[in-house]
């Protein structure tokens, strides 16, 4: 049967396009120098990946849709979690040289993180049905968390010095590439993670006021 577009457009797949939607956002929130809003942004890309594998196993997909799902949550997480935080970090640190350098260089560790993924993840279902239990390396959405614990505590100038940002890519980037097994967290763990979400957004009311929002 003749394709009328190039990909796949069911529900299994729209958080995840939501996602990358919200990067994109936040890149741009990023470039305006709008950075809570870019944190605001990032961290709403976080919820959307923590959720869009649960969505996409609702559903009885055949293995190039299942291929596909692998590949485009991947590159989405890459806009993600890989150029957003970069880009983040860059404008923030007034378009340093050693801070765009770091940037890039996390950006590579997300995507090295990332395609080794890919291919462990297709070998994984190439042998069996069964659920991931654990992630080797830093997960690249742990920065989606970091990051605005990180923006809070300078904007409140706990941390004075922009430099706390590119410290935490570079701390952030060895994780991705470190081969330390890490449980996949169950649903008791994204309701942990969705909670430190919700206090970082209250830290950022309650300490800049409304008009952040």
């Amino acid at each position: 049967m003749k394709r009328k577009l190039i990909g796949y457009y069911d529900y299994t797949v729209i958080l995840t396009y939501v996602g990358m939607l919200f990067a994109c956002c936040g890149i741009l929130m990023v470039i305006g120098e709008d950075y809570w809003d870019a944190v605001f942004c990032l961290m709403l890309a976080g919820i959307c990946d923590m959720f869009d594998g649960a969505v996409a196993a609702t559903k009885v997909r055949t293995d190039s849709e299942k291929r596909f799902g692998i590949q485009i949550d991947s590159l989405s997480d890459l806009i993600s979690f890989g150029v957003l935080p970069g880009i983040f970090v860059y404008i923030i640190s007034g378009r340093d040289t050693v801070a765009g350098i770091i940037a890039a260089l996390f950006i590579l560790c997300a995507l090295i993180r990332l395609a080794f993924f890919n291919v462990l993840e297709e070998e994984r279902q190439s042998q069996t049905t069964e659920k991931r239990k654990s992630y080797l390396g830093v997960p690249v959405t742990t920065i989606a968390v970091l990051l605005p614990a990180v923006y809070l505590i300078y904007d409140h100038k706990i941390c004075r010095s922009v430099r706390c940002f590119p410290v935490l890519l570079i701390l952030t980037g060895i994780g991705y590439l470190l081969p330390i097994e890490i449980k996949k967290p169950g649903l008791l763990g994204k309701i942990g993670i969705i909670l430190l979400g919700i206090l970082e957004a209250l830290g950022m009311i309650f300490f800049m006021g409304w008009d952040v929002v």
